[in-house]
C-alpha cells in the first residue's frame, strides 16, 4: 500500500474555480477516472477525476472552496508497488547492509527515524509573517495547513491578499505544525505570529556514518511518497530555490492580463473586461488608476454619443416585484453558468445591432445521401447526423464570403480578419447552454466532424468541457431541429459577427416547373452584426450556404 497526494489537474487556463460538489468521502473505494469533486469556472463545470484506483484517505476541500491547478485536494491509498511512510520502518535489516556496523547492530524493527533523531532534539518555534514589501494589515484569505501537518521550509502556510497582489506566507523551517493562530478573514502585518512549528534541531553526530544510512533510506522511497522527518532534515541544504511569493498566485487570468486580486475584484464590480484596459504599472501591470482612467474614458464617450464596441446603453432597471403576493413561489439561486449566459446575452443584445435574414434550404438530396452512408458511418464507429453537414457548409460559406469571418477590434476603428475557421456548436445541457468549438472545420472530413461533434456534445452534457474548448469561434450554429419550431432569431455571440439558427425539418410541396413534389425543407435564420456585415454580404452568405446544403457536391468545387 502507498499513499498518494491528489492534486487538481490542468484546468485549461482557468484559475480559482469554485468547488460545487464533493463526490466522495474518506473510506470510499474509487476506480481511476472516477469523479472526486466537481468544480465550476466562468464558462463550464467539470469533474476532477481520481488519478489512480484506490481508497480515499481524506478530502481536504469542501463545497464553496476555490482551487487552482496543482492544489492538493486529498490523499488516496493505492494498491501495488511502493510503500507508505509507515512501511519504511519495517524494512528487513539485510536491505541496509551498506550501513556501518553500528547501525546494523540495532534491532531490525526499530524505526530508522529514532536513529536519525539521536543527534538532535525537537523544539518549538514561532511562525511569523515575513516582510510584506511595505504592505500592512493584509487579509488572510486561505489557511493552507492545519495542526499535525508535516511541512518543508518554504511550503505555504497561509495566503494573504493586499491591494495589489496575493501571496503565500511560507514556512520558515521544516517540521510539524503545532498550531495555527489565525483564521480566514483576519488581518496580519509583518512580524505577526501566525502559529507554531515543532522542528528537529541538528545536534552533533556521534559518527560520520549516520548520514549515509539516512541517504539510503531516502533513496528507497517511491518518488511520490512523502519523505520521513530525518530524510527531510538531511536534504534541507539541497532544497529547491524558493519562489518569489510576490509573483505567485493570480498573476494573470489569461496570458495577456497582469493584475492583482484587488484590481480584478474592482473590475468585476464595474463590469470591465481587463484586456481592454491599458496597463501603466510595472511589467505592464493593470492598476486601480488604470481602471479608473478607463471608466472615465468610457463615460466621456457615452456622454458624447461615441460609445465604442465595448460600450453600453444606460437603461432603467427592472422593478422589484413580490411574486408571493400572487401565490406560492420557490426562489432558487441561478447557477454560475446560467448567470454568465444571461449577462453575456444581455451585453450582446444591447451592444450589437442585430439583423436577421431567413431562408429555407432544400436538403432532400442531402438527406438521401446521409441515409445511404449510414451503414458505412456505423462501420467507422460514428453517427452521421445533419450536424457535420451544417458545419462543413458553414465553413465553406465563411471562406466564400470572408466578411463574415471577422471581428470588430476593441477600439471600434479596425476589423480583425481571420484566416482560420473555428465554429461553435450550441449544446443544451442540464446546467445551461454551452458552446464547444470545433476547430479547423474547413480542413476536416464529414466523418471526422461527426466524431468530434459527438464527443464535444457528450463532454458538454457531462460537465467535462474546459475553458479552452469554448474559445476562439469565428461563427456559431444553434440548432433546435430536434426540439421543434419553425423559426427563431438567434442572438449574435460577440465578438463573432454571425450566428446560424436551424429549425425543424418540414416536408412541403415545391413546384419543380411541371408539378408540385414533396421536398425536405430546412428553415434557416442568419443573425449578424450590422456594424461589420452589410445586407448584401449576408444575403450572399445565406444563399451560398443554402445552395451547398441543397447539393453537397458543391463542396468539391
Amino acid at each position: 500500500m502507498a499513499k498518494q497526494v491528489i492534486k487538481v489537474p490542468d484546468l485549461g487556463g482557468a484559475d480559482q474555480v469554485d468547488v460545487i460538489e464533493i463526490a466522495v468521502a474518506a473510506g470510499d473505494t474509487v476506480a481511476e477516472e472516477d469523479a472526486l469533486i466537481v468544480v465550476e469556472g466562468d464558462k463550464a463545470s467539470m469533474d476532477v477525476p481520481a488519478p489512480v484506483a484506490g481508497k480515499i484517505l481524506s478530502i481536504s476541500v469542501k463545497e464553496g472552496d476555490k482551487v487552482s491547478e496543482g492544489d492538493v485536494i486529498g490523499e488516496i491509498e493505492v494498491e501495488g508497488e511502493g510503500q507508505s511512510d509507515d512501511d519504511s520502518a519495517e524494512e528487513p535489516a539485510e536491505e541496509k547492509s551498506e550501513a556501518p556496523e553500528e547501525a546494523a547492530s540495532e534491532p531490525a524493527e526499530e524505526p530508522s527515524k529514532e536513529a536519525s533523531s539521536a543527534g538532535g532534539e525537537e523544539k518549538e518555534e514561532e511562525l511569523k509573517v515575513p516582510d510584506l514589501g511595505g504592505a500592512d494589515a493584509v487579509d488572510v484569505i486561505e489557511i493552507s495547513v492545519s495542526a499535525g501537518d508535516e511541512v518543508e521550509e518554504g511550503d505555504a502556510l497561509i495566503v494573504v491578499e493586499g491591494d495589489k497582489a496575493s501571496m503565500d506566507v511560507p514556512s520558515s523551517a521544516s517540521g510539524t505544525i503545532v498550531s495555527i493562530s489565525v483564521k480566514e478573514g483576519d488581518k496580519v502585518s509583518t512580524g505577526d505570529v501566525i502559529g507554531k512549528i515543532k522542528t528537529l534541531s541538528a545536534g552533533e553526530s556521534g559518527g560520520g556514518e549516520a548520514a549515509p544510512a539516512k541517504s539510503k533510506s531516502a533513496e528507497s522511497k517511491p518518488a511520490d511518497a512523502p519523505a520521513p522527518a530525518a530524510a527531510s532534515e538531511a536534504e534541507a541544504p539541497q532544497e529547491a530555490p524558493k519562489r518569489d511569493p510576490h509573483l505567485e498566485r493570480d498573476l494573470t487570468v489569461s496570458a495577456e492580463v497582469y493584475a492583482g486580486p484587488a484590481v480584478r475584484k474592482l473590475a468585476r464590480e464595474l463590469g470591465v473586461t481587463l484586456n481592454k484596459v491599458k496597463p501603466t504599472g510595472p511589467r505592464n501591470r493593470v492598476t486601480k488608476d488604470d481602471l479608473h482612467a478607463y471608466i472615465k474614458e468610457q463615460v466621456k464617450k457615452a456622454e458624447s454619443g461615441s460609445v465604442g464596441v465595448g460600450g453600453g446603453i444606460g437603461i432603467a432597471p427592472m422593478p422589484e416585484i413580490d411574486f408571493s403576493q400572487f401565490g406560492p413561489v420557490n426562489v432558487e439561486p441561478m447557477s454560475k453558468i446560467h448567470k454568465l449566459t444571461a449577462a453575456n446575452m444581455s451585453r450582446n443584445w444591447l451592444n450589437v445591432p442585430h439583423v436577421t435574414q431567413f431562408d429555407d434550404a432544400d436538403i432532400t438530396e442531402l438527406e438521401d445521401f446521409r441515409k445511404a452512408m449510414k451503414a458505412e458511418a456505423e462501420k467507422r464507429g460514428v453517427k452521421l447526423t445533419p450536424v457535420p453537414f451544417l458545419l462543413k457548409a458553414a465553413a465553406a460559406a465563411l471562406r466564400e464570403v470572408p466578411s463574415f469571418n471577422v471581428s470588430l477590434h476593441n477600439d471600434g476603428e479596425h476589423i480583425v480578419k481571420k484566416d482560420y475557421v473555428h465554429i461553435g456548436m450550441a449544446v443544451d445541457t442540464p446546467k445551461g447552454l454551452m458552446v464547444p468549438v470545433i476547430r479547423d472545420v474547413d480542413k476536416k472530413g464529414l466523418y471526422e466532424l461527426a466524431e468530434e461533434a459527438t464527443a464535444m456534445a457528450i463532454a458538454a452534457r457531462d460537465g467535462k468541457l474546459k475553458p479552452r474548448d469554448m474559445q476562439g469561434a469565428c461563427f456559431t450554429i444553434s440548432s433546435l431541429g430536434a426540439i421543434g419550431g419553425t423559426g427563431f432569431t438567434p442572438i449574435v455571440n460577440a465578438p463573432e459577427v454571425g450566428i446560424l439558427g436551424v429549425s425543424k425539418l418540414a416536408i412541403r410541396p415545391e413546384w419543380n416547373g411541371k408539378e408540385f413534389e414533396p421536398r425536405k425543407m430546412l428553415p434557416l435564420a442568419l443573425s449578424y452584426d450590422h456594424r461589420a456585415v452589410n445586407g448584401g454580404d449576408a444575403g450572399r452568405f445565406l444563399t451560398y450556404l443554402a445552395g451547398v446544403l441543397a447539393d453537397v457536391r458543391r463542396l468539391l468545387l
